[in-house]
């Protein structure tokens, strides 16, 4: 949508032309001032739907920032609250006037109060907890209200603790009582010994487990405290609307374009430096072969400068010190799993995330070969379109599937959330000769309608879309263009997310004249509505698959309609579009395929885990007696048991990589595990197994098949 932002941006520039920021003058002309006046600017010059800044709007940030801070009402005290109050219907005038006020009350009250909390779960975790006595505790705690002394505080922390550390007294309870059994006579303990050593243990962890978490909360500054007060004020307009401070955006970019610069590792914060929890598949460590996982980095030097000690440095700062640009050298100190320590020299290079990216595999039924490709996003890099891109890969894997001989084609887009708009318009070219593929509008304008223009078609031969409740976004539309086209038969959930909204991501730096305070980050703002080519809006509805089966997720509220302050669905007009003719018999295949789903058993068993998940969640009063926990656990292993089929289904079929990958296992046996454990999960997928059933009906039921051009890399 490069388009789209350019005529953002030229309209915020326009409208800052004549209401310059670097003219402004600020109580304290601080960069968290700067931020509130920009930002909020942005959301009413250039939001899709810009809402009025009033006192409901501010009743809202003020209830949605405390729940933030706050959510399980284990710091403020309801005094807290009551002071807080006072700003309650003033934070939309503090906001038009670049005031901070109620940020600050806020901020200051919340430092004093997890340093209270420090002192308070300590001091909890210092006496043994009874679990013979009959308590509850309910997790619903948006029901619960702020206590009102330190001593109900106190209490509430007491059951959280309690709550927490059940689970790893009884796992701990059984490894005990399992090294006893196995002991010589002589030397077993008492169970009531067990019992004492179990509960010491498992109040241990969980301090050590708090203890990290305080820690990673005092690593944090205000400034990034401040960023959840933006983003309180930002959410309110819709949910996919978004502020990214510096560092977010970037791992926003590398998320997006599946690559980065750097060492290719991922860390994990130790009080003694970071410690390599992965090393990733093909990037400088995993070919340098002399780091770990386990090994440990104390110090990171720069190309043979002095080295800095990183030891109780922020994660974050830690990993500026580490990655870097292609070519350069960083000189790691390592401490090795053995203990011994090294100074490891690595040169940095570009680290592609393997699991970001399309993967294909062949499919053997019987005689026939038929070909999966799974797409996790729609991927791309934003600063240079040319380099790799969802659509670019999608049609690498079509033809290398061509080429193994498949007969079919399966297009996974289970948990895909969108991505890239410019990749599906290309990506949905591959399957068709031309015409419209997803029609926009912006706010207060016609509609611009998307086409594919090339009369190619890479793939015309059968195809299946598979979905689910994650599907959104760029997935929808790509599943409701071949749906509304009838090119491919979509299966899957009821309804998939039903984002049907446009973000632009525009870096704040380029609003303003000039900026003092250094790197502003950006805003991901909602600047359109996408529809359907037939006229109407996925925007909470959803793609509605063709062959609806349940799956884990059916019950479970998770879609937009279940979003804070989505954007209402709609219609337009429909765009002229004419229906895929290579499909004589598109209805009795969805016919034959809904009737082969209601009667299979694996479908109604995941139909019954899906409502007893449903059930589940809704247990929101929670037993903290031992013996209740037990018993209840003993229903869940029971159900557990029960449904265990559910991973043990086997459908038959048989997954191969393509030649290509194959010849690359030589030299990556990270990668053959991988693509082995794919595999091996796909095989007892029903879901995959149903979608090459389809493919066969599609084969057999359409005897009119037309060669069409395919096109080669």
């Amino acid at each position: 949508m490069k388009r789209n932002l350019v005529y953002v941006l030229t309209v915020l520039m326009i409208a800052v032309a004549s209401c310059s920021f670097t003219n402004r003058t600020f109580e304290n002309d601080d960069k968290d001032k700067l931020l509130l006046d920009l930002i909020t600017y942005v959301l009413e010059k250039g939001h899709y739907e810009p809402k009025s800044i009033d006192d409901d709007f501010s009743v809202e940030v003020f209830e949605d920032f405390i729940d933030i801070l706050d959510p399980t009402k284990r710091y403020f005290l309801a005094s807290d609250i009551e002071d807080f109050e006072q700003y309650k219907f003033q934070i939309d005038d503090q906001i038009k006037n670049t005031d901070i006020t109620f940020f600050n009350a806020v901020y200051e009250r919340l430092m004093v109060r997890m340093n209270d909390a420090k002192g308070i779960y300590k001091n909890i975790l210092k006496t043994p907890f009874d679990y013979t006595e009959n308590e509850t505790i309910n997790i619903k705690y948006e029901e619960e209200s702020f206590a009102d002394s330190k001593k109900e505080l106190q209490e509430r922390w007491r059951k959280q603790l309690k709550y927490a550390t059940l689970g790893t007294y009884d796992a701990k309870l059984k490894r005990l009582t399992e090294d006893n059994e196995k002991a010589e006579k002589e030397a077993s303990k008492e169970k009531s010994a067990i019992s004492v050593e179990a509960e010491i243990a498992a109040r241990e962890s969980t301090e050590n487990t708090l203890d990290e978490f305080f820690d990673f909360v005092d690593d944090l500054e205000r400034k990034d405290w401040f960023v959840q007060f933006i983003n309180s004020i930002v959410d309110e307009f819709d949910p996919h609307t978004f502020y990214f401070a510096p560092e977010e955006k970037e791992k926003f970019d590398t998320s997006m374009s599946g690559k980065f610069e750097g060492i290719g590792a991922r860390l994990q914060k130790k009080p003694e430096g970071a410690k390599i929890v992965e090393v990733i598949s093909g990037g400088p460590v995993w070919r340098d072969q002399r780091i770990e996982v386990g090994d440990e980095i104390t110090k990171v030097g720069q190309d043979g400068e002095d080295p800095i000690d990183i030891s109780g440095m922020r994660l974050d700062d830690s990993i500026k010190l580490i990655k870097g640009a292609k070519g350069t050298v960083v000189d790691l100190t390592v401490r090795k799993v053995d203990g011994s320590i090294e100074v490891i020299s690595i040169t940095r290079d570009v680290v592609e995330l393997e699991e970001s990216y399309a993967k294909s595999a062949n499919i053997i039924k019987e005689d026939q070969k038929f070909g999966l490709i799974n797409l996790p996003k729609f991927y791309v890099d934003f600063e240079d379109y040319s380099n790799r891109n969802a659509a670019s890969d999608v049609a690498k894997e079509v033809e290398r599937l061509k080429e193994e001989g498949v007969e079919g084609l399966i297009l996974d887009l289970r948990d895909n959330g969108g991505g890239s708009l410019k990749t599906v318009v290309e990506m949905a070219g591959l399957f068709i000769k031309e015409g419209p593929i997803v029609q926009v509008r912006s706010s207060g304008k016609g509609k611009d309608v998307y086409d594919d223009k090339d009369e190619r078609i890479q793939w015309d031969g059968p195809l299946v879309i598979l979905v689910n409740e994650l599907s959104a976004s760029a997935s929808e539309i790509l599943a409701a263009a071949m749906q509304d086209y009838k090119r491919a038969i979509v299966i899957g959930s009821k309804q998939t997310f039903g984002k049907g909204t446009v973000q632009n991501v525009i870096p704040l730096d380029n609003i303003v004249r000039s900026n003092e305070h250094g790197d502003l980050g950006a805003i991901k703002l909602t600047t359109q509505k996408f529809y359907r080519i037939n006229g109407g809006s996925t925007q909470l509805e959803g793609v509605k698959s063709d062959v609806v089966v349940p799956d884990k997720y059916s019950y479970i509220d998770l879609g937009e309609r279940d979003q804070s302050n989505p954007l209402k669905w709609d219609k337009i007009t429909p765009a002229d579009y004419q229906i895929w003719d290579g499909y004589i018999d598109y209805d009795k295949t969805v016919e034959s395929s809904t009737k082969r789903m209601a009667a299979h058993p694996q479908i109604k068993l995941i139909e019954e885990n899906a409502k007893w998940l449903k059930a589940e969640q809704g247990e929101t009063e929670i037993s903290l007696n031992y013996e209740v926990y037990k018993a209840e656990e003993s229903k869940d292993k029971e159900k557990s048991d029960y449904f265990k089929n559910l991973s043990d289904y086997d459908s038959h079929l048989t997954f191969t990589s393509l030649k290509y990958e194959e010849n690359l296992f030589t030299k990556d046996s990270l990668l053959r595990e991988k693509r082995n454990r794919w595999h091996k999960n796909l095989a007892k997928d029903v879901y995959v197994e149903e979608a090459v059933n389809v493919l066969q009906d599609l084969k057999l039921n359409n005897i009119k098949h037309t060669k069409l051009a395919s096109v080669k890399d």
